[in-house]
């Protein structure tokens, strides 16, 4: 295989520097944050920078996802926060899940010039990632098995070589992998599947989503997710979120979730939840 790239090979001196392999997904959610920062003139802005202040020092990489900022104050935010979080010398991750051919992926692709990484949809096929993957010093998460339920519904398949469709979407990322900034996005929630998707393509590194809120499996995270000591482990709310009343779990959304006091007891709950989480995953990451 191709070594990593500058993306992946930056993401490894992050993880041995700072002895975490914790994504920090950065959903700020208008309807969840903290009361008083609603009257910032960004408040997206306002909160994903307390939360980055809290964790940064916990923190792999951060991982907004675009459906959190796409209006004109969402883009601002995120332009903000990406700033913020290369200060702290922490590379963005923008989970976007991009997919599309022509001028329109082109187009897509252009983002890249702000982020370091992002998450690419695989539907369809090799030239809808083509503009994503020539980006030689960016990082491509190309989804492959999700965390969601429903995920079964395309992803398991049977093709007519007896594989399921996960498996070839595997197969094919491997072979995309020529510039060596591929990865694939595998979930926590089905951990016999990260163990045979490590085992057909021990090189490429993965974004696990699903060990947060959605209660995947750590130990098969850790144990599966990484590519020579390369890869993340991510958590939404249930690291951003940790200082609502009653807990991540409590998550309607509704404003009657958010933390009751109007200070700074939110962002100190998200960097013990960060912490705790690199702690856990780390008991797995051996020597």
């Amino acid at each position: 295989m191709p070594e990593f790239n500058a993306f992946f090979e930056r993401l490894r001196d992050r993880i041995e520097s700072k002895d975490t392999v914790v994504s920090v997904g950065l959903d700020a959610d208008l309807d969840r944050i903290p009361e008083h920062l609603l009257d910032k003139d960004l408040p997206r802005w306002a909160f994903n920078r307390r939360i980055i202040d809290a964790t940064h020092e916990y923190a792999a990489c951060y991982k907004p996802n675009a459906a959190f900022y796409e209006d004109a104050d969402g883009w601002r935010s995120l332009r903000e926060t990406v700033a913020y979080a290369h200060g702290k010398d922490v590379p963005v991750l923008l989970d976007a899940k991009r997919g599309d051919i022509g001028n329109t992926a082109r187009k897509y692709a252009e983002v890249l010039e702000h982020v370091d990484a992002i998450t690419a949809n695989p539907y369809l096929g090799r030239d809808s990632l083509e503009p994503f993957l020539s980006r030689e010093d960016k990082g491509v998460f190309v989804l492959c098995r999700t965390s969601n339920p429903g995920g079964a519904d395309l992803q398991d398949l049977e093709l007519d070589s007896g594989e399921p469709l996960y498996r070839r979407v595997a197969a094919l990322a491997d072979l995309w992998n020529e510039r060596g900034n591929v990865g694939l996005v595998v979930g926590a929630t089905a951990p016999e599947e990260l163990a045979e998707l490590r085992e057909a393509v021990p090189d490429l590194p993965f974004l696990v989503p699903g060990v947060g809120a959605q209660g995947g499996d750590a130990e098969a995270a850790v144990e599966h997710g990484l590519a020579d000591g390369v890869g993340l482990v991510n958590s939404s709310r249930g690291i951003i979120f940790a200082g609502e009343e009653g807990g991540a779990h409590s998550a309607s959304g509704s404003r009657a979730a958010r933390p009751r006091d109007a200070d700074e007891d939110f962002a100190k709950a998200s960097g013990q939840a960060a912490k705790r989480l690199r702690d856990r995953l780390n008991r797995y990451r051996g020597d």
